[in-house]
Order: structure tokens, then C-alpha cells, then sequence
């Protein structure tokens, strides 16, 4: 058995005792208490193998620098990991849904996005120093507080790590049963529609008013037109609000719109779209704000490399692996839109994240993080 593969395999009860300590810190975005506790959590487990860092957060708990200490006398440049430690759960999440394994698959809140791939890193890590393989480069796992709210407070950090690593690995989970990687991830925005009508009572003097909601429901219909799918451009109004009550015309109401882009130069044509928008009834105005959150992960021929390097490794452990791409972003958009060769999907292989059945394969604990020890030491 290839002796990385092994070392991890019999360490993977102790593995999944870690998974179960984090999962344990319910850490849900903007919770400082809590993910300020799994800061801790991460101090006192990773001693003597690595230094954690703290970088303040006002309001959402640390961000955590973890550089490890591994063998090789000399780095030049760095691999930077990126995880997050903050989860779409509330507090309280626990009790109706505490971590378990069962039929082979391990459950709880964050245990696959993205605990699980926390301790896979870190065990990779492990593997490499308790073999005393060699790693020509600095090795920095950033685990970021705020991910699943867009990473604002993080994202001059990622990019700064990022800037002149030699590549960046990320332990966001795998897609599907089968864990295939990810090299490309659709770029992520928002647009807010506001509309300022005239109220009047609907009964007494209806004719005086200019209704915000019929105005907004003839904008969504033409909001809803900008989706082309042909180009991987998809536009969706989700969130609707207006009015105040049935015999009002409304005099405001707004919509809340996601949009995805495959490719960055797809949006400034979207944009002004959203920008040009016109009321149909001219007693109304239309106010629009908004913008790109994530740029796109788009597959260079870089990323597809470092795919190639993965898949090499993997079958050294007689592991197939494929690649995928997706609809959902990560702080790998970041890094990847700096040109840093970026791969994701590397964390666990489950299924269900962000609902109450959350879960990855135990089974393919191991060769997800012998994997990521591999290319730690291959890069």
C-alpha cells in the first residue's frame, strides 16, 4: 500500500475525533463567539506541528493563518490551503442534528462544508512530517470567517496570500459521490431593483396611484430575459418584496436578484443591462445597485496542469479522479482570477451541504487527504 495512504488510514478514527471536535463548535457566519472557540480548538490541536495566526475580523471572529512546520530545510514560495471555518447553520443546529456516524458516512452541521476538509489538511500535513518527506515549499492553510456570507472582511487576505503562491489548493468538498475536483466555478452577483410608485387608496382613488408592485412585476419579466444559458449566464429574481396593505396601491417594492457568469467578460455587457433599466409607467423610478461578488474560476490551461499533477497522484493510489465544473463560488474565484494555479474540490466526498442531512463518506477519508499530502509534496 503506498505508504502515505497508509499512514493516514490508521489514523483516520483519530481524524474523525477531530472532525467531531469542530463540528461540535457550531460556528455560524458573524457567530464571533463561536468561531473565536474553534480558534482555539485549532491552537491547542495543532501545537508543535504549525503556528496559528489570527487576523481580526471586527464582528465575525478571526480569520486563521496556519502555516505548518513540515520536513525540508530550504522553502522557496508558498502553497496556500483555503477553508473556512464559518457554516451556513444556526446555533442550535446541534441538538436537532448532532454529529454521527452511521452506515458509513459521518453527519453533522459543517461536517462536509467544510470541517471534514479542515482535518484532511491538517492530517496531510501530519502524514508528511511523521514520514519526513520533504516539501520545497512554505505550506499555509487560511481559514477564512466569513465564506459563506461573500468574504468581504477575507478577501484582500486571500489575495494577498495568494499573490506569487505557487499554487492554491482548496478543501471545499468534492462534486458528487465520486469526489470529482473542481477547475472551473461560475463567477457570483447581486442586483437590488427598487421601485418608488404613488400611493393611493385602492378603493376611494385608485386612478391617483401608480402601483410598485405592477411596475416591478413587468421589471422581474424582464430581469428573468437576461438568463443565456447558451453562454452560462443565469439570472435569477429570488427575493420579492412591497406594499404595506391589500387596499393601498403600493407605493414601493423591491427585488433581489442572483446572477452566475461562466466567464468574466460576460458581465459588463450584464451590468449595463441592469444599468439601463426604464420604468414602463413613467410616474414610477427605478433605483438599481449591485454588482460582481465572486469573479469566475475559469479552467486555464494552469489549472487543467495542476488537475493533470492530481490525477497522476491519485492513481499512484489506484484512485481514478475527474474534474467538474459548477454553479457555486469559493474564495478559489479569488485566487484563480489573480492567474494562481487554483484547484477545489479537494475536501471531502458526501453529499447534502447546508441542510440537516450534511454528510461525507468515511470510507474515502484516507485517499482524500494522502491526495492532498501527495501534492503538497509534489508542487
Amino acid at each position: 500500500m503506498d505508504p502515505i495512504l497508509a499512514s493516514i488510514g490508521a489514523k483516520q478514527e483519530e481524524l474523525l475525533a477531530f472532525v467531531r471536535e469542530m463540528v461540535n463548535i457550531e460556528t455560524p457566519s458573524g457567530d464571533e463567539a463561536g468561531i473565536t472557540q474553534f480558534a482555539e480548538l485549532l491552537e491547542a490541536r495543532l501545537a508543535g506541528i504549525a503556528r496559528v495566526k489570527r487576523v481580526a475580523a471586527k464582528g465575525l471572529g478571526p480569520h486563521l493563518l496556519v502555516e505548518f512546520d513540515l520536513p525540508g530545510k530550504r522553502k522557496q514560495g508558498r502553497i496556500l490551503g483555503l477553508a473556512h471555518s464559518d457554516t451556513v447553520h444556526p446555533r442550535g443546529t446541534l441538538e436537532r442534528f448532532p454529529f454521527a456516524i452511521r452506515g458509513g458516512r459521518a453527519y453533522g452541521p459543517g461536517a462536509l462544508d467544510i470541517k471534514g476538509g479542515i482535518a484532511l489538511f491538517v492530517y496531510a500535513a501530519r502524514a508528511l512530517r511523521e514520514l519526513n518527506i520533504p516539501v520545497r515549499r512554505q505550506v499555509v492553510l487560511q481559514i477564512n470567517s466569513d465564506e459563506e456570507i461573500g468574504s468581504d472582511s477575507s478577501r484582500a487576505l486571500t489575495e494577498k496570500m495568494a499573490r506569487g503562491a505557487a499554487a492554491v489548493l482548496v478543501v471545499e468538498p468534492g462534486t458528487g459521490l465520486t469526489g470529482k475536483l473542481k477547475t472551473s466555478r461560475k463567477g457570483t452577483g447581486d442586483f437590488t431593483v427598487r421601485v418608488k410608485g404613488v400611493a393611493s387608496h385602492a378603493g376611494v382613488d385608485f386612478g391617483a396611484g401608480a402601483s410598485a408592485i405592477v411596475e416591478l412585476a413587468r421589471q422581474i419579466e424582464v430581469i428573468a430575459g437576461f438568463t443565456d444559458l447558451s453562454k452560462g449566464i443565469t439570472v435569477n429574481p429570488g427575493v420579492v418584496r412591497g406594499g404595506t396593505r391589500t387596499n393601498v396601491v403600493a407605493a414601493e417594492a423591491e427585488v433581489g436578484v442572483d446572477l452566475r457568469i461562466a466567464r468574466l467578460k460576460d458581465f459588463a455587457g450584464l451590468e449595463r443591462k441592469f444599468r439601463r433599466l426604464k420604468p414602463f409607467d413613467k410616474r414610477c423610478t427605478l433605483e438599481v445597485e449591485g454588482g460582481l461578488n465572486r469573479p469566475p474560476m475559469e479552467r486555464t490551461r494552469a489549472i487543467g496542469e495542476l488537475f493533470g499533477l492530481a490525477r497522476k497522484l491519485a492513481w499512484e493510489m489506484e484512485v481514478a479522479i475527474e474534474e467538474s465544473a459548477t454553479g457555486g463560488g469559493s474564495d478559489g474565484n479569488f485566487t484563480a482570477a489573480l492567474g494562481v494555479p487554483t484547484l477545489d474540490g479537494l475536501g471531502c466526498v458526501g453529499e447534502g451541504a447546508h441542510t440537516l442531512h450534511e454528510n461525507f463518506l468515511v470510507e474515502r477519508v484516507p485517499d482524500r487527504a494522502a491526495l492532498l499530502a501527495k501534492l503538497l509534496a509534489a508542487l
